[in-house]
């Protein structure tokens, strides 16, 4: 019997337009109803997060930046886990050297220090997530989308690091050329120590603190409420994913999922992020009835 759902936002419960299918809402609230209770697991910062799900109606808990946050349904936090200010300082002089756009993330706030780069890679990453979508419409959606833009500009990110009162706990940069772009910072920020660089697209890389997995956050959260491992699922469609993927008792990868997710997920849905969801939450649903009788 499945009580506990962990799912990905991007590419996964959002749809091509960066929303939530009816479908979908309407499942959530009915698996929620019949005793599941449905966990967000995003990159996302809780701000942005809790925006989008609200907009859609629904009233979840959140494993924010791959797990360096977990909230429970009262927005609670549960789980705290930050990148120190010295590593952050080493990883902000790589990233500068190597010239990339890059963000970081806070508890509270996303900063940037170039807005329009923001609305462009932002766009670059959509398009990856979803290949029907053009990138002239996605640069529309980008710079309408109030989410996207809850950001704030900083004139140079050392400087926001010398606050004794700013704790990271992602730093996300972007590419459009793919990961083999990031191949070289990869490794010097593996050099670092005790962090872990995951990925939502091919465009991006995210560095966490080394305990910040959303794997790791999922079997924590699911420990604190009484939640054994072959009671949770795990729903998901790219890299960041991986590690609930694999913690979770039974793995679900999303049609559209890259091919490492669907080696690793128990099951696959054939349908796509429009209503893929929605599928595997009725099909759990419907099981769990089967098992009370």
């Amino acid at each position: 019997m499945i009580k506990l759902v962990a799912c990905d936002l991007d590419g996964t419960l959002f749809n091509s337009d960066m929303s939530v299918s009816e479908a979908n809402i309407q499942a959530v609230k009915n698996a929620q109803d019949n005793g599941i209770e449905f966990l967000i697991a995003t990159g996302r910062a809780p701000c942005e997060s809790r925006a989008i799900l609200k907009d859609a109606g629904l009233h979840t808990g959140f494993i924010n930046l791959n797990g360096a946050l977990v909230f429970d349904e009262d927005s609670k936090l549960m789980v705290k886990h930050k990148i120190p200010t010295y590593k952050a300082l080493e990883i902000v002089e790589l990233l500068h050297q190597a010239g990339f756009y890059f963000e970081i993330i806070t508890t509270d706030q996303v900063y940037t220090e170039d807005l329009n780069q923001r609305i462009s890679n932002v766009a670059h990453l959509m398009v990856d997530l979803n290949p029907l979508l053009d990138f002239k419409q996605a640069v529309a959606i980008s710079a309408g989308n109030k989410t996207i833009m809850n950001m704030k500009q900083v004139d140079h990110f050392e400087d926001l690091l010398h606050d004794p009162e700013v704790e990271v706990m992602k730093i996300i940069a972007f590419d459009s050329r793919g990961h083999e772009a990031f191949d070289n910072v990869k490794k010097e920020v593996a050099q670092i120590g005790d962090l872990v660089v995951t990925s939502s697209s091919s465009s991006n890389i995210e560095i966490n603190a080394q305990q910040a997995q959303k794997g790791i956050a999922l079997l924590d959260y699911a420990k604190l409420k009484n939640i054994k491992r072959d009671e949770i699922a795990a729903i998901g469609d790219n890299l960041n994913d991986e590690s609930m993927i694999r913690e979770a008792g039974i793995g679900v990868a999303m049609g559209n999922a890259v091919p490492v997710i669907k080696g690793l997920a128990q099951i696959t849905t054939k349908t796509n992020n429009e209503d893929g969801v929605a599928y595997i939450l009725n099909q759990f649903v419907k099981e769990n009835k089967q098992d009370q009788r």
